[in-house]
């Protein structure tokens, strides 16, 4: 691996904590990756030609620090309090706190969702605004004007950085940035692949740091679990042709057994701490079922339907609604579930949801009914957010028409 090469994984797996430090010494998110960014630039000039140190986080923490402390003497930014601070030399490194302050900052509810997660993934990820423009296939002005804008608004709202007092509370925003990341990862909403695995690979590390500084909180480990036992299919769902292949299609044996037994295991801590599961840790749970099926037709169906009974009590959703009444059609049959799809077609939140029409499509199937599903799959398709997934329901609702006009025209079928 050449030096180049290295001080980028370096800065990767240390950049998160420096700027935690240097954050917490000027006060300032945006102020501090300038100067961690600063100091990447120093390790890029010297350490080709003087050799990467031993220590290259403390060579980092040491550098930034120095430039902190003549970036404030510079600016006369904060009080002497703050220089004497950044001058201690007994206060070094980087505390759990810090990092915390950091995620907790990079997530603030002031800023919006986007904002939130190109932050996130520059700040806690290491990523340079070309690669978060690569990961969202977005031009790197605009992630660019993104970051920027966040770390503005940052610092005009005065958000302390701090672990928050009401840490439970600003939790969950926390674990939406971390989802949402691993989300467009999961389903890309562009670009040619179904899955962008580097965001999705991306997430489930944040995740993963946040069960390390957060031990007592069940949330982070569902997360975690959720994620890696998704992830777990991924060379499942799709083929070497780049086609989507449904969950009951798949070969569970390319299901990745060592994301599963790591999912699982943290589904396991989040129970054994002894507190109520909240919304990831049951759509973990759900996600388990699954993972501990041998086969989509041994599936437990019944007790699926009875974890999104409990997800839609203590998270209300229409889309949660939806998957249920996929679980009910295996569960109870195809009646029940037409049934369970008339409070989600009532939903206005719905009304332009491709998945709805796809979903009762299949139901109507079940039932034999198969010109209302050609008509739903038509809706869904109109409604389709990636010409990916148009193609895969106008490639159904053609399989579907010409199957009614074979058996339309096949003596004896009339």
């Amino acid at each position: 691996m050449s030096v180049e090469r290295r001080i980028e994984a370096i800065w990767r797996m240390e950049s998160a904590r420096l700027i935690a430090s240097l954050a917490r010494l000027t006060r300032d998110v945006g102020v501090a990756e300038e100067i961690a960014q600063d100091a990447f630039v120093a390790a890029l000039e010297q350490w080709p030609v003087e050799g990467v140190p031993p220590n290259p986080g403390a060579w980092l923490q040491t550098t930034g620090r120095h430039k902190a402390i003549d970036r404030i003497r510079r600016d006369r930014m904060r009080d002497d309090r703050q220089l004497l601070a950044a001058s201690d030399p007994t206060v070094s490194g980087t505390s759990d706190d810090d990092l915390l302050a950091l995620i907790f900052t990079a997530c603030h509810p002031v800023l919006a969702r986007e904002a939130r997660t190109a932050l996130t993934l520059r700040l806690l990820g290491g990523l340079s605004t070309e690669e978060i423009a690569r990961a969202y296939l977005k031009p790197p002005a605009t992630i660019g004007q993104r970051i920027s804008r966040a770390k503005r608004t940052l610092a005009e709202a005065k958000v302390p950085f701090e672990t928050p007092a009401d840490k439970a509370e600003r939790l969950p925003a926390v674990l939406e940035v971390v989802y949402l990341i691993f989300t467009e990862g999961h389903a890309a909403t562009s670009g040619d692949g179904w899955i962008r695995r580097d965001l999705a690979e991306e997430a489930m590390r944040l995740g993963r740091m946040l069960t390390g500084l957060l031990p007592r909180e069940p949330e982070p480990y569902g997360l975690v679990a959720l994620m890696e036992l998704q992830a777990s299919r991924f060379r499942a769902r799709v083929t070497r042709e780049g086609e989507q292949v449904l969950l009951q299609n798949q070969d569970r044996a390319r299901w990745d057994r060592t994301l599963i037994r790591h999912g699982l295991s943290a589904l396991d801590r989040a129970i054994a701490l002894g507190r109520p599961l909240g919304p990831y840790s049951v759509q973990a749970a759900i996600a388990a079922c699954h993972a501990r099926a041998g086969s989509f037709e041994t599936t437990d169906w019944e007790a699926i339907v009875a974890l999104y009974d409990a997800l839609a009590q203590i998270a209300p959703s229409p889309v949660v609604l939806l998957n249920r009444a996929v679980a009910v059609l295996y569960a109870d049959g195809p009646e029940a579930a037409l049934n369970a799809m008339d409070a989600v077609r009532a939903d206005p939140r719905m009304a332009r949801h491709h998945l709805v029409g796809a979903v009762r499509a299949d139901i109507l199937i079940a039932l034999g009914r198969n010109a209302e599903a050609v008509d739903e799959l038509a809706g869904a398709a109109a409604l389709a957010p990636t010409e990916r997934e148009r193609d895969l329901l106008h490639d159904r609702q053609r399989r579907i028409s010409t199957a009614i006009t074979t058996t339309a025209t096949t003596p004896g079928t009339r």
